[in-house]
């Protein structure tokens, strides 16, 4: 267990693996783009940590510009129901939060 959090965890990680396991397989600038605000370098990092874990595939292609395309190996893509999980978790919590907002701003008695 250990080892397995220690690969999927950190920042950005467990994002890059949200995004190739909804999309599929992408380009890297394509990649970068569905994750606003990280950078290049982190990206690269992230990436590389997934490949070096098994977790991620990364094709090369030699044109020009090259063409690098990242994606989910089989044992990847069995991080699948955690991943589903996560995002039910994260809608919940969402939908949770917006209700919390509501009542407090229909609320008079409720300071801001």
């Amino acid at each position: 267990m250990n080892r397995l959090l220690r690969e999927i965890m950190g920042p950005w990680t467990a994002y890059v693996l949200w995004v190739l396991f909804s999309d599929g397989p992408l380009r890297f600038g394509k990649l970068k783009r569905r994750m606003p605000g990280i950078s290049s370098k982190v990206l690269t990092q992230r990436l590389r940590r997934l490949e070096a874990a098994g977790l991620v595939f990364r094709r090369y292609r030699p044109t020009v510009p090259p063409e690098v395309t990242y994606g989910l190996k089989p044992r990847g893509r069995q991080l699948s129901e955690a991943l589903k999980s996560l995002e039910l978790l994260a809608v919940r919590w969402a939908t949770a939060d917006k209700r919390k907002r509501r009542a407090r701003a229909s609320d008079p008695g409720t300071e801001r």
